[in-house]
């Protein structure tokens, strides 16, 4: 079976290397016009500091019509199958349409990913206390202290399916600026945690249920159906590896609660602003993204308001900050408020151009720093109240209270460095290294080898 997969992949490779060797045309910059059908199988060999490594299959099938429009395209579809040592698995497709909509763009993603040990540390960011192996025994009921036991503290188990078709289109004859519509829907499931080794464990997450900080009719997860309309200025000269321009999103997401029907009804707002600087020519580009998002109005159950909620999107995982989408270097999915905003900063600086196998190739290299931090809280006075409750568990040595800390929130911050792997300006594999300025948002330098650019 082995075989047979690299033999699929290789001939695949050969077929799109050799889909125009006939007749090469090149642009001004010495790049080969790439025109009709490519495929770029490869299979998926990655690494997650949170998450573990990652193998599987992955497919970019790209039409690029006649050419004109290269880097552009006709239409874009992806396909992967992978899975994480920690327990976690990826079954995606997502494509972006560029010939559909008549000076638009149509972009559907559908995913179903399985994740044993889904990292849970708590709501309002500094204002959750973070203790690392730190472990809580249920019989007899003891905090037991960090490194004296492998802890399960900060997992779950939770299964997600994810549906979501967005368009844009362009407003008149303005060359940059669109309306967006959107359609997604989510569900969200949540099991205890059912690992071997960490049986006889209670998480934090049994803690914040039995508290009522995770309400009854939310522990285990639930359905939620959104209705977006937004904003769109796109300016940047490359979609997947931009060197000048602007992006900006500015999106309300209605979520009726009409299939659960728990009162969870809630509107949000989302925005993000990419900046692209050109320093030296396209070799050298200085770029940041400002992001935030707000519940403002309803009341939201807190497994909605992990999610980002974007029309269109780079990376599979579109989780809460912290982590490889978000903050690099930071504890996967720790800040979590109602409302969040958050940075990103980066230089990209384009050290290496070459073709191999008919394709165009650039290797670059992303300096960068990663802030972000609660805005809005979420249930913060409960959450206060909680950790009373769980005072008359510990004894006069514990002076670990695993509910609430008593900090205010304040920045979240990390600094790293990506080397990137471009093919086409549009395929782009990614090995990022990040680290965490404070110990309380995760200790040691974290890696994170995938695709894409975040932004």
């Amino acid at each position: 079976m082995k075989k047979l997969v690299v033999t699929l992949l290789i001939v695949l490779l050969a077929f799109g290397a050799s889909a125009q060797k006939k007749d090469k045309v090149y642009n001004e910059k010495g790049e080969i016009i790439k025109t009709g059908w490519n495929f770029g199988p490869l299979p998926v060999v990655g690494y997650n500091s949170d998450m573990g490594f990652q193998y599987g299959v992955c497919m970019d099938i790209f039409n690029y019509g006649d050419g004109a429009k290269y880097p552009g395209y006709d239409f874009k579809i992806n396909f992967e199958v992978s899975t994480y040592t920690r327990g976690s698995s990826i079954f995606r497709s997502y494509s972006y349409w560029n010939n559909i909509i008549p000076k638009g763009i149509l972009f559907a993603d559908f995913g179903y990913f399985v994740d044993k040990k889904f990292d849970f540390y708590g709501f309002n960011g500094y204002a959750a206390p973070y203790y690392k192996d730190a472990a809580v025994q249920m019989e007899p009921w003891e905090i037991i202290e960090p490194g004296m036991k492998e802890s399960g503290l900060y997992l779950t188990d939770r299964r997600q399916f994810r549906a979501v078709v967005s368009m844009r289109q362009k407003i008149g004859n303005l060359k940059n600026l669109s309306y967006g519509f959107g359609l997604a829907f989510y569900n969200y499931d949540f099991k205890p945690l059912t690992i071997n080794r960490f049986e006889n464990q209670y998480t934090l997450y049994d803690l914040y249920c039995q508290s009522g900080l995770i309400r009854q009719n939310e522990a285990g997860g639930g359905n939620v159906a959104q209705f977006k309309a937004g904003i769109i200025y796109d300016s940047k000269n490359y979609e997947n590896d931009p060197t000048r321009g602007i992006y900006f999103e500015a999106t309300l997401t209605a979520a009726p609660d009409f299939i659960d029907q728990k009162g969870y009804d809630h509107l949000t707002f989302t925005g993000v602003f990419h900046h692209y600087i050109p320093i030296w020519d396209d070799n050298l580009t200085f770029c940041y993204r400002l992001g935030a998002q707000n519940v403002i109005a309803g009341d939201i159950p807190f497994y909605a308001m992990m999610n980002t909620n974007l029309m269109f999107y780079k990376k599979i995982y579109t989780e809460a900050y912290g982590g490889s989408t978000t903050g690099r270097g930071i504890n996967r999915n720790s800040v979590i408020g109602q409302g969040v905003a958050w940075a990103n900063v980066e230089l990209r600086w384009r050290i290496a151009n070459f073709k191999f196998i008919n394709q165009n190739w650039c290797v670059a290299l992303n300096p960068m720093f990663d802030a972000g931090m609660v805005t809005q809280t979420f249930r913060l006075d409960e959450q206060k109240e909680a950790a009373k409750m769980f005072e008359d568990y510990m004894t006069e040595e514990d002076d670990l209270n695993l509910i609430y800390s008593g900090k205010d929130e304040s920045l979240h911050t990390s600094a790293g460095c990506g080397l990137k792997l471009i093919m086409n300006k549009n395929f782009v594999v990614s090995a990022e290294f990040a680290k965490a300025i404070d110990k309380l948002d995760g200790e040691g330098m974290k890696a994170y080898i995938g695709f894409n650019y975040i932004f």
